[in-house]
């Protein structure tokens, strides 16, 4: 496998995506950094990373404050993977409440503008930059008992391709993409079911990331196998 020297930033690293993705990722020679909201979790899971850090993502001043943590014990960031999430249905759109929208705001769509404030300017230094995230078929196969989720993994596709236009105006090295899947399982690598999965391919997807030239891959919406 391609071996890469860079610096890549995990958000939602416990979850069994981020989990097999660092493991790809370290396997292809990246430097990983895995960071989450539990840090015992983090050390259970992730010891083989090259940095691990509790932060509550929802929050821009703890976001930054990592930032600038990162920034002195390991450098510029040059790839951010945002796998923070969760997911809230209901019934019919008298169904979608104000607390499954709050959580779906502050868990998908906070975590993603704080993230990507904090570290663009990292990624646009970087000379191979790169932004990926999760999103959802639900975006382009809206139900009325998926619309906050919907809603919100759309509202993120629209923040990461307004960062993919900034690339190809100040760093066409660098590349944002969004990863839509079905559904991925939060069961540990040692749960999930015999075969490829889903997440396996997230962690195929991730390692080809940083493999694959930016025109290739800027402002893309790459539908992921579903097994």
């Amino acid at each position: 496998m391609k071996e890469t020297s860079k610096l890549v930033l995990i958000a939602g690293a416990t979850s069994a995506s981020g989990i097999a993705s660092a493991n790809a990722l370290v396997d292809a020679g990246a430097r990983v950094l895995a960071v989450g909201s539990n840090q015992q979790r983090l050390d259970e899971r992730l010891a083989f990373a090259h940095g691990r850090y509790e932060c509550d993502l929802g929050d821009f001043e703890a976001v930054k404050h990592l930032a600038l943590q990162v920034h002195e014990e390991h450098g510029r960031v040059d790839a951010l993977i945002h796998l923070v999430g969760g997911w809230r249905g209901g019934k019919s759109i008298t169904g979608q409440s104000d607390e499954d929208w709050d959580f779906l705001h502050h868990s998908v769509l906070s975590t993603l503008r704080n993230t990507t404030r904090a570290f663009v300017d990292d990624l646009v230094a970087s000379d191979a930059g790169r932004l990926a995230i999760v999103s959802a078929e639900a975006v382009l196969n809206p139900t009325p008992s998926n619309a906050n989720y919907g809603a919100i993994k759309a509202a993120a596709e629209h923040w990461v391709n307004a960062i993919a236009r900034l690339f190809t105006k100040q760093a066409e090295q660098a590349a944002a993409i969004s990863w839509v899947v079905k559904a991925l399982s939060d069961k540990s690598p040692e749960e999930a079911p015999a075969g490829h999965t889903p997440v396996q391919y997230l962690a195929e997807a991730a390692t080809a990331l940083l493999e694959k030239p930016a025109v290739e891959l800027n402002g893309t919406r790459l539908l992921l196998p579903k097994a």
